[in-house]
């Protein structure tokens, strides 16, 4: 079993498996066809509050993995996105984050492996 992240920007490929998002906020610009997801799981991303903290600024990647991973303990939508992943053999968490490196997907993928 293999969970990959993706932007949602990128072409959606058959080797992506099961699409899910997991944004809070559906990708500006992006039309469902084109986000080609089978599931959203929007309560699994950061709060807002967490978010708007972080700002996508490299510097406090690792405190906002941190709070966020603090957020999924004993979390309703962390449960659905493991049930979820256990029942497929290839995932792609897909986003929307123009960083590729210190993005929720990733924190998510690593507490997924």
């Amino acid at each position: 079993m293999g969970v990959t992240v993706k932007r949602v920007y990128e072409h959606p490929e058959p080797a992506d498996g099961y699409r899910i998002l997991v944004d809070r906020v559906w990708p500006r610009g992006v039309s469902k066809e084109h986000a080609a997801v089978e599931l959203w799981l929007k309560e699994v991303g950061p709060s807002t509050e967490l978010r708007k903290w972080f700002g996508h600024d490299p510097e406090r990647y690792d405190e906002f993995a941190e709070r966020y991973r603090a957020e999924l303990a004993n979390s309703d939508a962390m449960r659905e996105l493991t049930d979820a992943v256990s029942q497929h053999d290839t995932v792609t968490l897909v986003y929307s984050a123009k960083d590729e490196q210190h993005n929720q997907a990733v924190v998510l993928q690593q507490l997924l492996s």
